[in-house]
């Protein structure tokens, strides 16, 4: 029997001795902290604070993710920024599908060392998308676009179904991250899968051409598809975004890390 998903957040702190590195990691849109847990438990492993939450309107019911909007997705992995911020000297935003856009909003706001993301979305190609707005009058839900993943016997845990307002509230999302992306100044480092079933090429052709001001390195997962931290590829991502986290802050130099950069705020529409 497939154990439960464990939709808890996850939180770890600091370990003694070298420079204090805080990651703040999202999940993707209808999943929860499942679908990541064992990534975020290899950078703890690694020495690192890390800060999962449960967004809101996931890990209870795909009725309950109907009735929010976009910002208080954002608001949340921002609030778990900011509490790593509090305590660390560098911290890295990372995450998965629609996490992957909504740790480039952390990016193009807030001064983050660094980006590590997973086959992150930012456009969605359905023809249908533009009129969510109005077929979520009618019509509440359709065939989910979960356990998009190449291992055999690996349940992510999403929605059975996909509400079709907040899928209307993420194409929102989408477009004002992809609007923010020449904000972002830090390194982007990509994991991306030969073949993801949920996230196009458009989202990578978005990102490509809205990085204009960050480095930005692709790695790509030949054995996985879309939820790669749970597929046959995940131990490159644990390991290599480690690596990428670890080398990337020892060529900071203390002069560059004494004084935080101001915070950059931008309004977003919850409209």
């Amino acid at each position: 029997m497939t154990a439960a998903p464990d939709h808890r957040p996850f939180s770890s702190d600091v370990r003694a001795g070298g420079p204090s590195i805080g990651v703040v990691l999202s999940h993707g849109f209808t999943g929860s902290p499942h679908g990541l847990r064992d990534w975020a438990q290899a950078m703890a492993d690694a020495g690192f604070a890390v800060r999962m939450p449960l967004l809101p309107g996931h890990g209870t019911s795909w009725q309950d993710l109907s009735r929010k909007k976009w910002h208080q997705w954002h608001d949340a992995l921002d609030a778990a920024y900011l509490d790593l911020d509090a305590s660390c000297e560098h911290v890295f935003a990372a995450g998965l599908s629609m996490g992957g856009a909504l740790a480039l909003r952390i990016a193009a706001t807030r001064p983050v060392a660094g980006v590590v993301l997973v086959n992150p979305g930012l456009v969605i190609d359905d023809p249908r998308a533009p009129l969510a707005g109005l077929l979520k009058l009618v019509v509440k839900s359709t065939p989910p676009i979960s356990n998009d993943i190449l291992k055999p016997g690996v349940e992510e845990g999403a929605y059975p179904r996909t509400p079709v307002a907040a899928a209307h509230e993420l194409n929102k999302m989408f477009k004002d991250t992809v609007r923010l992306l020449p904000r972002v100044t830090a390194p982007v480092q990509v994991y991306r899968s030969s073949v993801d079933h949920v996230v196009s090429e458009s989202s990578m052709v978005a990102l490509r051409q809205g990085l204009s001001h960050a480095p930005l390195e692709v790695i790509p997962l030949p054995n996985s598809y879309h939820v790669a931290t749970m597929d046959h590829d995940a131990g490159t991502i644990f390991q290599g975004s480690v690596d990428f986290i670890t080398r990337h802050v020892a060529t900071i130099t203390p002069a560059a890390s004494g004084t935080p950069a101001p915070a950059r705020e931008d309004s977003h529409d919850p409209a």
